[in-house]
């Protein structure tokens, strides 16, 4: 099987892993915009769902990419498995401690519920315990296992909220006085419910993967522990401005806007963020599949030639991907958002995606910096994009409020593909086709905004469009199609 195909089949089956868990939260809005009392409740639940993003950021601190590194580059695999896993477990432990210790301050400052903090701090831990025996079944490629723990943990997850949300209210009211199920159920208890699923979800994957821990040799080595955290700062750097780049927005809007209408913003603008899933879980799944793939393609002779095939793959389904969201975006928005409340912030929905495309195409281009060690890099790029994010966002928000969250979104992930471009073709060249890619780019762009803001609500014309856009990719692709897809057939 060709490099190509290869990595389209793991990129495929990582896929299901990581579309499925973000297709929970996406499977999740109309549940949770249905039976929250208000988009205020919903603005909670996401703020908390934003700390817990940057600080599973923390607590990997970029110790996963230097996993893949060095696993790839020593000879004593082992060492490296133990050293990383003892690192991660010390450091989490340390957390727990820590958090715990002080989570009715962290409650009283984010002004959020303790026992929210006090599950928000466990279902990190739990998190962070299988960061590395998650890395290493990626490592060895073993996506099938990796794929059917990481369902796993859906499964649980959706059905308890579901059960919580839904099924466990009604069984309650029909249930006699002092009966089971009305001494299980709690009236008003619905956010805990959700972070209740989560936990129990979060346990059971470390369960899953507790096998992991008896197979290390549970021998720490100081030496290359110092060399894989110069290799993970950068990455960890890295990681906390792409986290600001994806999770500040919202924290800014509860705390730049009035009181009185902070948490509903951020719950429109948390609902309709939902709406760019779909791009969000194509990139992230093909940075799944093609992060180890870099690394283990690096020392062949056409690798340049081969990751500006990649990125301009990318780019075609992207572009695809965003046309399509757009042109049923009328439809999405009455079985996702359901209450008329949210659909005020569909206007942020192109942006988002677009923004979401320009991220997916950095993390291609990324490849340079990643392959040559460079990582540093990363960090001053992934900190240019903060500061940005930063900047705009505390100066649109007190005026367009989260109107200027998605323009700060689009402006620093097109800021930061950008500059990794340039600063890549000058330390590691690689042919891409800049013609194609941005015709591709302004074709797809040009045809949603017609769509979107010409004939809004017109299936006709947007179904036309799109299949004009699909029709214009296979008849210039077909031929580099069929040879990425069916050269096996010649062997």
């Amino acid at each position: 099987m060709g490099a190509l195909q290869k990595l389209f089949k793991h990129t495929f089956i990582y896929g299901l892993a990581t579309v499925l868990p973000r297709m929970l939260s996406f499977i999740l809005v109309p549940l949770y915009t249905q039976l929250l009392p208000d988009e205020k409740e919903y603005g909670e639940v996401s703020i908390v769902f934003t700390w817990i993003l940057i600080f599973n950021v923390i607590l990997a601190y970029g110790m996963e990419t230097a996993f893949f590194r060095f696993y790839n580059q020593e000879s004593d695999k082992r060492k490296v498995e133990s050293t990383s896993t003892i690192s991660i477990l010390i450091s989490t432990i340390l957390f727990l401690l820590v958090a715990l210790s002080f989570s009715d301050r962290l409650a009283h400052w984010a002004d959020i519920g303790t026992e929210y903090i006090v599950y928000t701090i466990w279902i990190l831990a739990l998190d962070a315990f299988v960061i590395i025996p998650f890395a290493r079944l990626r490592a060895l490629q073993k996506p099938l296992v990796y794929t059917y723990i990481k369902l796993g943990n859906v499964a649980v997850n959706l059905g308890l909220n579901v059960f919580f949300l839904v099924v466990l209210p009604r069984l309650a009211g029909q249930d006699a006085p002092g009966g089971l199920w009305s001494r299980i159920y709690v009236e008003d208890f619905q956010i805990a419910y959700i972070f209740i699923s989560n936990l129990v979800a979060s346990g059971l994957t470390l369960l899953a993967l507790l096998p992991a821990y008896f197979r290390i040799s549970w021998h720490f080595d100081g030496e290359l522990w110092r060399r894989m955290m110069r290799y993970a700062w950068p990455v960890l750097i890295a990681g906390m401005a792409y986290t600001v780049n994806e999770a500040l927005d919202k924290i800014l809007l509860d705390q730049l806007l009035p009181e009185s209408i902070a948490r509903g913003e951020v719950g429109i603008y948390s609902a309709c963020y939902k709406l760019a899933v779909f791009m969000t879980l194509y990139a992230t799944a093909f940075r799944l599949g093609v992060e180890p793939f870099f690394f283990s393609y690096a020392k062949e002779r056409n690798a340049p030639e081969t990751y500006a095939l990649i990125t301009q793959y990318f780019v075609i389904f992207g572009a695809c991907i965003l046309l399509g969201v757009i042109v049923f975006i009328d439809i999405l928005k009455v079985f996702i958002l359901r209450k008329p409340v949210y659909y005020e912030g569909l206007d942020i929905v192109p942006l988002i995606i677009l923004a979401n495309l320009c991220l997916g195409i950095y993390h291609n281009l990324s490849v340079w910096y990643k392959v040559t060690d460079r990582t540093r890099f990363g960090a001053y790029i992934s900190v240019f994009g903060a500061l940005l994010t930063l900047v705009l966002n505390m100066v649109l928000i007190p005026v367009i409020s989260y109107r200027g969250s998605a323009i700060a979104t689009l402006v620093a992930y097109a800021g930061m593909m950008v500059l990794s471009y340039m600063l890549g073709q000058k330390y590691y060249p690689i042919p891409y086709n800049l013609g194609k890619i941005l015709s591709y780019l302004l074709v797809s762009v040009g045809f949603s905004l017609l769509s979107f803001y010409v004939f809004p609500g017109n299936f006709l014309i947007g179904s036309g469009l799109l299949f004009v856009f699909l029709a214009m990719v296979f008849y210039l692709e077909r031929q580099q199609l069929k040879k990425v897809f069916f050269s096996s057939r010649k062997h």
